[in-house]
């Protein structure tokens, strides 16, 4: 239980903060947000400015508004903290009428609950509906390995409008491309298929019989196999000899 002199403390530093929380209000500050943007301004419209020419006003104020409500939630919270006083209320719990430790009045005078019993310890688990259609990497579509597949999906969509530009530059790369027109995420990406072979490769309908159907993909694709000195893209087959050079493969 809290001592008289304790109490009148909290009650003093409450009603202190009260009184810089009025003045505040009272400032031309607070007056000024509400007034239009254009008095503010000092310009008879906004209309005909781009929204980039008043980006910087409108975060100004909406950072304002916003530090604005927070100062009137924490005066509503002061007002029913020293109503708990003038009630003989405070210091106790509301839920399990416990007494409330004295450091925690004293970093929160505010305070009405015990840390058991606060609700700013509840977590919410109602995630923005935006994700819904924005999580990452590409929509909803694609939110674990078991919903990916070959066909035209989110992720080939995201590609075809990124190609035609997007906001990213060299410097939001770690490795950034070649070619600038490659400047958005996945842009190596191939698209409607997944590996290269894909284009030269082909089996009958019972999925066998593999051939290889020669093609300006096949060659590219040898190409940069000899270039890399391997057999296949993810490394040598185990069992065969390959020589870069003469692209001859021996049995070991």
């Amino acid at each position: 239980m809290l001592t008289k002199e304790q109490l009148s403390n909290l009650q003093t530093e409450l009603l202190e903060r009260k009184k810089e929380l009025g003045n505040r209000f009272e400032d031309n500050d607070h007056y000024n947000l509400q007034r239009s943007l254009s008095d503010s301004m000092r310009e008879l419209s906004v209309y005909d400015n781009h929204p980039g020419d008043i980006g910087t006003e409108l975060y100004e104020r909406e950072k304002d508004i916003a530090l604005n409500e927070h100062s009137m939630l924490e005066l509503q919270e002061i007002d029913k903290a020293l109503e708990a006083i003038k009630n003989g209320k405070y210091g106790k719990c509301q839920t399990c009428n416990e007494d409330i430790p004295l450091e925690r009045l004293e970093a929160i005078p505010t305070a009405l609950f015990c840390v058991k019993h606060t609700s700013d310890q509840e977590i919410s688990r109602h995630r923005p509906i935006e994700e819904e259609v924005l999580t990452p990497p590409f929509g909803k579509f694609d939110l674990d390995e078991e919903d990916e597949n070959v066909a035209y999906d989110s992720e080939d969509s995201w590609q075809d409008v990124a190609n035609y530009g997007t906001s990213e530059s060299p410097s939001d790369f770690a490795d950034p491309p070649k070619e600038y027109d490659d400047m958005y995420v996945e842009a190596g990406e191939n698209v409607g298929y997944v590996e290269d072979f894909e284009n030269f490769v082909g089996v009958d309908i019972n999925g066998k019989n593999i051939r290889v159907y020669p093609n300006k993909q096949h060659e590219q694709y040898e190409d940069e196999l000899d270039e890399e000195g391997i057999m296949t893209s993810y490394g040598d087959l185990p069992g065969y000899e390959h020589d870069p050079y003469t692209d001859k493969e021996e049995k070991e």
